[in-house]
């Protein structure tokens, strides 16, 4: 009777479970996004998901040497400085080559400050990034934004250099 049971609850797991896949496919979401289409624990603009939380949930480290370089910012700031500038030129650059690509900003922060504090800076250093960008002819549809502050850490120590690290906004290339 018990082997019974177990295999009951098995069966009854599984009608349960499959319908839910089929909703968010339905909705055009992947599984653990929500109904506004971004991926849970960033505050981001509907639709494109989050890279970077994709990636830890399969136990990868964050990226930090992709095809599009990462922005670096000061303590507290969520302004470009000419090397960011400098960057973004590139960026631009291969956004140009590349018309069909559509890219997602991440913005990041350094372990200092509250959750809230720090997911509103990220967002602004995301946006920062993103007026940048459109303001060199990178058409607006093409860049999405998302904010997961201190959440998702490239480097764990304490310290100005990991902090430095840390504050960044990472560009995911989501495909054309």
């Amino acid at each position: 009777m018990v082997r019974g049971s177990w295999t009951w609850c098995l069966a009854l797991a599984l009608l349960l479970v499959v319908p839910l896949g089929g909703a968010c496919k339905k909705k055009g979401l992947r599984p653990g996004e929500g109904a506004a289409g971004g991926a849970g624990g960033g505050i981001g603009e509907e639709g494109l998901g989050g890279s970077s939380l994709e990636r830890a949930k399969r136990g990868l480290g964050p990226e930090e040497n992709g095809i599009l370089k990462d922005v670096h910012f000061g303590f507290d700031r969520y302004d470009l400085d000419s090397e960011g500038r400098d960057i973004l030129g590139r960026n631009v650059e291969w956004l140009r080559q590349n018309p069909r690509a559509k890219v997602e900003l991440e913005g990041h922060c350094d372990s200092r400050g509250t959750i809230e504090y720090n997911l509103a800076l990220g967002a602004k250093r995301a946006k920062t990034v993103k007026d940048y960008l459109v303001t060199q002819g990178i058409a607006a549809d093409r860049v999405s934004t998302i904010s997961y502050g201190k959440e998702l850490p490239l480097c764990h120590d304490e310290n100005e250099t990991c902090w430095a690290r840390n504050r960044r906004v990472h560009a995911v290339v989501l495909g054309p």
